[in-house]
């Protein structure tokens, strides 16, 4: 196993956010995660990345068989977890290149990917100052598999790009999870990345649980025809309680 996630409970201020989550994701696994604004899904990644201000109150996470709860960012980020943020910042006076050089040694694998992720014009350039919607979530994947990470986690990768752009990530994306050594948990609203991502397994957060669990496709189309509230009515939900 990947990630095991147990009886997870966390709390951002004096709010619970997530109530008792389990969550599994195996080696060469891509799980789809849905869920309407506000139910936890970012604050779930946040938690997996060790993100201040985020209270684990119980339950345990593990990574490859080690436990993650007290342990700082840049620890889980050597073990092997990478995140690609929603929001990335603009960081002035640091080129694109300088955080490349510093993330990968391997300056042909830095080429290479910038050609993939049409980058290579970006890397003499401030990070992701005055640039568009599709170009910082390019940066921002550009950055993260330099890394390497065994378990990608991504935050809305399509949100605000248009459908060019997710064409080149989602090219780029699917590759590198085809390695059966890889493993990610991406959010998406617009289902957009289901496209290009060969995943089996979704899920549905609402109000910090999961209420459903099933093909991503079908998962998202019932959405689109129904809504949220439908997913918890589906079987899963119910033997879950």
């Amino acid at each position: 196993m990947m990630l095991d996630i147990k009886n997870l409970s966390v709390s951002v201020g004096d709010k619970t956010i997530l109530r008792g989550v389990d969550l599994q994701i195996g080696k060469g696994e891509v799980l789809i995660l849905f869920g309407p604004n506000g139910s936890g899904k970012t604050t779930l990644i946040k938690s997996i990345m060790g993100f201040s201000g985020y209270d684990i109150k119980k339950g345990q996470i593990r990574f490859r068989d080690k436990e993650l709860n007290n342990l700082p960012i840049e620890e889980r980020e050597h073990l092997g977890v990478g995140i690609m943020y929603q929001h990335p910042p603009v960081i002035r006076g640091v080129k694109l290149r300088q955080i490349a050089e510093f993330l990968c040694k391997d300056k042909q694998k830095i080429k290479d990917l910038s050609e993939r992720l049409s980058l290579e014009e970006h890397l003499d350039r401030d990070i992701n100052l005055d640039y568009s919607g599709g170009e910082m979530k390019r940066s921002e994947l550009f950055q993260v598999l330099l890394q390497d990470p065994r378990l990608l986690l991504l935050d809305e990768p399509e949100s605000g790009v248009d459908l060019e752009n997710i064409s080149i990530m989602g090219g780029v994306l699917n590759e590198y999870l085809a390695r059966k050594d890889k493993a990610a948990l991406i959010i998406t609203h617009t289902g957009y990345i289901l496209d290009y991502i060969n995943a089996e397994k979704g899920c549905v957060m609402i109000d910090g649980k999961f209420w459903c669990v099933g093909s991503p496709k079908e998962i998202f189309n019932n959405i689109k025809a129904a809504g949220y509230d439908k997913c918890k009515e589906c079987k899963w939900s119910k033997k879950k309680k």
